[in-house]
């Protein structure tokens, strides 16, 4: 009995190899069968010749949209600036605010008569530009507009911190008739509202030749500007050496005093840098220890089921055998 079952279960394990054998050649044979239709050469020339369809078309996508894309062609956008190493605008860098007086100095001096500086009110110049003191005084010299009294009359009143600095005109009628025409923009927004920020601002204001070149056409009343599109601008030379005398006594030659005004108008544009950047780090402090505790609490949880060994344990042959 004991050999007629031992006969037995040979003949089932000679029957599953020859089984596996077979599907074994059956599928090497499907496959070799298969794959003999397309040779070797045929597939690598198909695989260049999409890799490079691929890249062409990439490269070509790219030179049709990846570069900067210009509204005007470069003659009318005009002379493209150089890219200067503005300190303010590195992560870990603040304003120069010695810098930021001195622009602001140059601003009252020469670019409040004709421009306006609408967004900014006194108070925000307080503790960056001025002193309490000094800003409640520059808001007195003004005089505002009271609510109408109970008569219907508009009086006057000085200045407080939380009033606007004052346009130089009434309106944009005035501005006009003024400047020939021409509408001195605000310069609250300047720099961001122009393509370039503080490297095309500043390359305006020092981009004044002393003579337009040769071919140059221009409009009566106009100047020209490399930088400026179109090369006609109509706002005058303004920064001439010693123009300005500093309260530091700094040397106010025209870069000087461009470089300095320049700086004051990116600070009123997002007189919140200082506060964002500082709250940039602490996101990214705390972003970085929440990502560490992540990663420790995941290679603990993790840990038990990564590190597990799945055995097979078969079952044991019984010795009861039908006879």
């Amino acid at each position: 009995m004991l050999a007629r079952s031992c006969l037995r279960s040979t003949r089932l394990f000679n029957g599953a190899r020859n089984g596996a054998n077979t599907f074994t050649k059956r599928s090497f044979s499907t496959s070799g069968s298969g794959a003999s239709t397309e040779s070797p050469t045929k597939l690598n020339i198909a695989a260049v010749a999409s890799t490079a369809l691929a890249v062409g078309s990439v490269a070509w996508y790219y030179h049709l949209y990846g570069p900067t894309a210009h509204a005007m062609t470069p003659a009318e956008e005009g002379l493209h600036p150089a890219k200067y190493p503005w300190v303010h605008e590195q992560w870990f860098k603040t304003f120069d605010h010695q810098a930021l007086r001195r622009g602001f100095q140059v601003y009252r001096e020469v670019c409040m008569a004709c421009h306006s500086l609408s967004r900014v009110p006194y108070r925000a110049l307080v503790g960056t530009v001025l002193t309490v003191d000094e800003a409640k005084a520059l808001a007195e010299e003004n005089e505002y507009d009271t609510e109408p009294n109970d008569e219907g009359e508009i009086e006057k009143r000085p200045g407080k911190l939380s009033d606007y600095i004052p346009p130089p005109y009434k309106n944009d009628e005035a501005a006009r008739a003024a400047n020939n025409g021409a509408l001195p923009p605000d310069l609250s927004l300047i720099i961001k509202a122009r393509h370039g920020g503080c490297n095309y601002i500043f390359s305006l204001l020092t981009g004044y030749p002393e003579e337009p070149p040769a071919g140059a056409q221009l409009a009566a009343g106009m100047n020209f500007n490399p930088y400026f599109p179109g090369t006609g601008i109509a706002m005058a030379r303004v920064l001439y050496d010693g123009l300005v005398e500093y309260e530091d006594e700094t040397p106010a030659t025209t870069s000087q005093m461009a470089k300095d005004v320049v700086e004051f108008l990116n600070w009123a544009a997002e007189p919140e840098m200082d506060d964002r950047k500082r709250m940039g780090m602490k996101v990214l402090t705390v972003t970085a220890v929440l990502f560490a505790l992540s990663i420790w609490v995941k290679r603990y949880k993790w840990a038990s089921v990564k590190s597990r060994k799945i055995v097979y344990d078969p079952p044991k042959a019984s010795n009861n055998v039908r006879t």
